[in-house]
């Protein structure tokens, strides 16, 4: 297991971080062989987080360490979701950062977050190829679903879950 040398800072999103959490996404995708149509990967709006995330209820927090940042995650009320449910979006962390419970903070983070926003149900769609994702997903309470929920457009994601708040 690795450890971060420095204090990690847990924030919303600026603009200025865009290009570098489009990086940590595909990075990772790419790295568990995830990088497949219908994901993330192949989304413009990943190239601009920051833009996308100034929708109503929705909320992004980058962790970030003096080297700058190590990955981030939030909630976003996707389209054909029900009013009381939104979904846990974006969630990746670099190699060096997992296994540090950062992605545990964050996923909290958003969920606190979402319960702010009103929603009382936290949905999530995510694949197979990461495991360890799922073993934290399923950690936290997550329940798996037998099918999608909403209009993600993410079809690549075989897996759905959901955690009532």
């Amino acid at each position: 297991m690795s450890h971060l040398q420095t204090p990690v800072n847990i924030r919303p999103i600026q603009p200025a971080d865009n290009e570098a959490l489009a990086q940590i996404i595909r990075k990772a995708l790419e790295e568990f062989g995830a990088n497949k149509p219908g994901t993330v990967y192949f989304n413009p709006t990943t190239d601009a987080l920051f833009q996308l995330f100034q929708t109503p209820r929705a909320r992004y927090f980058v962790a970030e360490d003096e080297n700058g940042l190590l990955g981030g995650g939030g909630i976003f009320p996707t389209a054909g979701l029900p009013a009381d449910t939104c979904e846990l979006v974006k969630m990746y962390l670099k190699p060096e950062a997992r296994g540090l419970g950062l992605g545990r903070t964050l996923i909290e983070r958003s969920l606190e977050a979402a319960k702010e926003e009103g929603f009382s149900k936290v949905y999530l769609e995510t694949m197979p190829e990461l495991k360890n994702a799922l073993v934290a997903y399923e950690r936290l309470g997550f329940k798996y679903l037998d099918g999608p929920m909403g209009d993600s457009g993410h079809f690549g994601c075989g897996l759905w879950m959901l955690k009532e708040i």
